[in-house]
């Protein structure tokens, strides 16, 4: 431990000798993303903690590698859902696109609300021990507002209060109701919403888009998409398993329809065998967030 604090303490030194030296210019594109890398190395050597349960290296090791070799911009994209909570400085705003002429009460209106924010927080509840985030993980809590709806009929909502932004006859490419693209951070990765009627305050990040009849689910850096009638059945229930695998993906976790990692026959991302996060599931999670963190500068 000794050794290795010395060279850590001697590479640091050398970074400030350089920074200080007279006449140095301003570093390229390349040496600035080398320098990155060099910076999160020397970060993971006193910061980086990383002990999953002995059986859980290898098949996290294999989804790694896995993800490396399959995902097209891994380390380049820039809005999974990592970034958006640390672009709201620890929240995040959602929007429901209500794709269904099924009348929304203010009653199920905040029943889903509840809901959301009950299913999102489990996997917020993955990146905490003992009250503490891991791996300088910087949030314990993670709040969620929503912010707005979209329907394509004002009569559908059924309440008269102001407490969410509403849009109507906003219609995507597909002709269903969408939240105004201009509050979108989809649409807008600068955050830069100077078009959003309410601004930056009432941006939304992700969608949660129920479909009348949809089957199964979708989910992305834009949000969550499932079936109106399984989501609004499912409210009661402890974990909405299809809303949960979805959010996974929307924070960059991989699909398992064609091979399993060693030793793990039963996870949420490997969609029908498990209906919560899993300890598999939860490891996983934390290891896209370490392999992340360093554009944070964590």
């Amino acid at each position: 431990m000794r050794t290795r604090i010395t060279r850590l303490l001697t590479v640091l030194a050398a970074v400030v000798a350089m920074l200080l030296a007279p006449g140095l210019t301003t570093p390229s594109v390349a040496q600035a993303a080398n320098d990155r890398s060099a910076r999160a190395q020397a970060v993971a050597a006193v910061a980086d903690v990383w002990n999953p349960p002995s059986n859980l290296v290898q098949p996290l090791n294999e989804v790694w590698n896995h993800v490396e070799s399959t995902y097209g911009d891994l380390y380049g994209f820039r809005n999974y859902g990592w970034d958006q909570i640390m672009a709201n400085r620890g929240s995040v705003n959602y929007c429901v696109r209500w794709e269904s002429d099924t009348p929304v009460s203010a009653t199920l209106r905040d029943q889903i609300h509840a809901a959301l924010k009950k299913q999102f927080g489990k996997w917020m509840a993955a990146m905490v021990d003992n009250g503490a985030g891991h791996n300088a993980w910087p949030y314990t809590n993670v709040p969620v507002n929503i912010v707005g709806w979209a329907v394509k009929n004002r009569s559908t909502l059924q309440w008269t209060d102001n407490s969410v932004d509403i849009y109507t006859n906003m219609l995507d490419g597909g002709g269903a109701p969408q939240c105004n693209p201009d509050c979108g951070r989809f649409f807008h990765q600068d955050g830069n919403y100077s078009r959003c009627p309410g601004g930056a305050s009432r941006h939304y990040d992700q969608s949660l888009w129920l479909t009348e009849g949809f089957g199964g689910g979708a989910g992305g850096d834009w949000g969550q998409r499932m079936g109106r009638a399984y989501f609004t059945g499912a409210l009661s229930q402890e974990n909405i398993h299809i809303y949960l695998h979805e959010v996974g993906h929307t924070f960059g976790l991989d699909d398992f329809y064609d091979w399993t990692p060693t030793g793990q026959c039963c996870f949420l991302m490997k969609a029908g065998s498990a209906a919560q996060i899993t300890e598999f599931d939860k490891w996983m999670f934390r290891d896209f967030w370490r392999r992340l963190k360093y554009r944070y500068g964590l």
